[in-house]
């Protein structure tokens, strides 16, 4: 898939603000620090059409861009920063659970995790949420060029291990870089696959 186009249209916190549900949307989540806005930058071809915190946690805002007129790319706040309060984190987490089962439109959620870090509780459970929410999701392992090739092997079936302990078999996922551009091509092909 080319991009051809990429705009934002609206940010919000509200899911009935959102767009109307009248085109494919690929919404996009993770811990905050996981490399979300880079990603989605590398994805799209633009520096800074998502924007960087330097403050991870203090997002708690969808975002809408517009992706060749077509389809819907959804930027969601980044959950499970410890350093921001009990009730912003709740609030986020609201957020999430509201956009996750209210957007007829959902495609795919990527769930974004970074690979260099062994599985975490926060992220393990969400997914096990999504799946008992009957939310359609894929993984995007990210920072796959801070990891040596067996090093980052090892990570992905430590990830593997852990998973099927609760599923029966292993959701799809992809490996990636917002640096090396790894895993572009394969998630917009996904993407492109998925609006047919």
């Amino acid at each position: 898939m080319k991009i051809k186009k990429a705009e934002f249209v609206i940010s919000n916190t509200d899911v009935r603000k959102c767009p109307k549900a009248d085109m494919p949307e690929y919404a996009f989540v993770g811990r905050s620090n996981v490399g979300k806005s880079s990603l989605i930058n590398m994805l799209l071809e633009r520096k800074k059409l998502a924007k960087t915190s330097q403050s991870p946690g203090k997002t708690l805002l969808i975002n809408h861009f517009l992706i060749n007129k077509e389809w819907y790319l959804v930027d969601l706040p980044g959950y499970g920063y410890a350093k921001v309060s009990k009730s912003k984190r709740e609030e986020i987490a609201n957020i999430i659970n509201k956009y996750v089962n209210n957007r007829s439109n959902l495609y795919c959620l990527f769930v974004l995790i970074d690979i260099r870090h062994s599985p975490q509780k926060i992220d393990l459970e969400f997914m096990e949420w999504l799946g008992q929410n009957k939310v359609p999701f894929t993984i995007i392992f990210t920072k796959a060029d801070k990891l040596k090739k067996t090093k980052l092997e090892d990570s992905i079936e430590n990830y593997k291990t852990s998973l099927l302990k609760s599923w029966e078999e292993i959701p799809e996922y992809f490996v990636s870089s917002s640096t090396s551009k790894a895993g572009r091509e394969e998630i917009l092909e996904y993407i492109e696959k998925l609006n047919k």
